[in-house]
């Protein structure tokens, strides 16, 4: 699968059938934890370089600068806001969405303290990138376990339904955005938030494919109307 050409978000043998699933396998429910878990670790590796906040963090702050509003209470309107697009998007939520916000901050809560911190501009830049590896990883583990989706991967796959445009396009184009009005609003971009920014969308893109192919055989993907296609 060629990692610009991603469309779609399979489903996998061992993948739930519905977001609103509240007793799926057990099997289904580790993976999602353990995606949810890499993800974590990814944002605190980020966290942790140094080299410049996410996106959306950037946006959030801009948010605060313009309102007045601490960078938590700007992350939690950016948040709200991001799932209130959810609804003409016609995304559902799910047991995926609530442990998503738990699970991520436990793992970046727990993780930094045992991060390095590297003082060079180049261990910066390495450890950057090994944390947005693993953000797309993570992705592809617990987006491929169809229990439903953080705020702005739900945007994503939104997104990337009505358009049909590669999710690698979609997921960049949204980071991008919220890079420049989030700079615009008088946020702070380091070049590690241009990294993430440029290289998340490849990033979960790959790590979607990765999750595929290891997961084979029995996968089929799912198309963006909500069909289902079987590999051949």
């Amino acid at each position: 699968m060629k990692l610009f050409s991603v469309k779609a978000v399979p489903t996998v043998s061992w993948s739930s059938e519905h977001p609103l699933n509240f007793q799926p396998e057990l099997k289904t429910l580790l993976i999602l934890c353990c995606g949810l878990t890499v993800f974590g670790i990814g944002e605190a590796s980020l966290i942790a370089a140094g080299a410049g906040v996410s996106p959306w963090t950037v946006f959030a702050q801009g948010i605060g600068v313009v309102t007045g509003l601490s960078i938590g209470w700007a992350t939690f309107a950016v948040s709200v806001s991001v799932l209130l697009l959810w609804i003409p998007l016609k995304q559902t939520p799910g047991l995926g969405t609530l442990l998503n916000a738990v699970i991520i901050s436990a793992a970046i809560e727990l993780s930094l303290p045992y991060l390095p911190q590297p003082e060079s501009f180049m261990l910066k830049v390495t450890q950057s990138a090994v944390g947005i590896l693993m953000v797309g990883l993570g992705s592809g583990l617990y987006l491929i376990a169809h229990l439903g989706a953080g705020p702005r991967d739900g945007l994503m796959t939104g997104l990337q339904a009505v358009s049909n445009l590669p999710i690698a396009w979609v997921r960049t184009a949204l980071e991008v955005t919220a890079v420049f009005f989030g700079w615009l609003l008088g946020g702070t971009v380091g070049l590690g938030t241009l990294m993430f920014a440029l290289g998340i969308g490849p990033a979960v893109s790959l790590g979607i494919s990765v999750v595929q192919v290891v997961s084979r055989p029995g996968s089929e993907t799912v198309a963006a109307d909500g069909a289902t296609e079987g590999e051949p």
